[in-house]
């Protein structure tokens, strides 16, 4: 358990919010696991007919807690990654998933978007998936829901170059149902939740069921999770999270 998620149900609607500000809510292996127990129990209860993801401070999320990925690197990681938990949690999540993005939504912090079926975005909201500057690769079935949503040319400068995407460039490619302002942005995605909730819950899983396909996304995520997890063993990878703990540029010129 962590105190850096907070989980709230009222009227049919689980809030979960990332509360770790101070960090720019860089999610953590226990950050993880609540993240998959929370998305876990909602499928279970039938009284929680649709999620919400929000965070506090200036930023949705800066992806993920570096220190642990340079742990798992070195082979310093003891225990159970919940990653995978909560990422498959997004595969075959039925009830209806909302999201309230402000600032920076790094590396999973966009990737989990395309799991949502709404999102809404604050104007500062900037969306990137810089994984090849961790010498890594895209994670929950982002190689393939990435480019489908928005292209293979955008996709790959977003992958590849690290791009990131303004909250008024996110709506125009589709990323994005809308914005508000930030003081406005968590009323427009609980307004939507709350609407939603009042929906037949039947018909809106059948919907989502038929407009994505579970079974291969979960599959890719597989293949995509063996990658990254070869990747977090290379020389590269370990310059890269070396660099980034000496507060230096890396130099992949010297281990390729």
């Amino acid at each position: 358990m962590t105190d850096h998620v907070k989980v709230e149900v009222e009227a049919g609607v689980m809030t979960i919010t990332l509360a770790r500000p101070e960090k720019k809510n860089a999610l953590s292996n226990a950050m993880y696991g609540v993240l998959a127990d929370s998305l876990e129990a909602a499928e279970k209860d039938p009284a929680i007919r649709v999620v919400v993801f929000q965070a506090d401070g200036d930023s949705f999320t800066a992806g993920n807690d570096l220190q642990d990925f340079a742990a798992q690197a070195s082979g310093a990681f003891i225990g159970e990654r919940h990653v995978g938990r909560f990422l498959k949690a997004l595969a075959h999540a039925t009830r209806p998933l909302v999201a309230a993005v402000q600032g920076q939504a790094v590396g999973v912090g966009t990737t989990m978007l395309l799991h949502c079926d709404l999102v809404y975005v604050s104007p500062d909201a900037r969306l990137s998936t810089p994984f090849v500057n961790l010498a890594l690769v895209p994670e929950a079935a982002s190689s393939w829901l990435l480019p489908a949503r928005v292209g293979h040319a955008r996709a790959y400068a977003m992958f590849a170059l690290g791009e990131a995407v303004d909250g008024a460039t996110a709506v125009a490619w589709g990323l994005a149902n809308g914005s508000a302002e930030l003081g406005d942005l968590r009323a427009r995605a609980r307004a939507a939740a709350d609407q939603l909730a009042k929906r037949p819950l039947g018909a809106l899983t059948i919907t989502k069921r038929l407009m994505r396909d579970a079974e291969k996304i979960a599959e890719l995520m597989d293949g995509e999770g063996a990658l990254f997890g070869e990747r977090l063993k290379t020389a590269e990878a370990r310059e890269a999270f070396m660099a980034f703990m000496e507060r230096r540029p890396p130099d992949f010129t010297k281990v390729g």
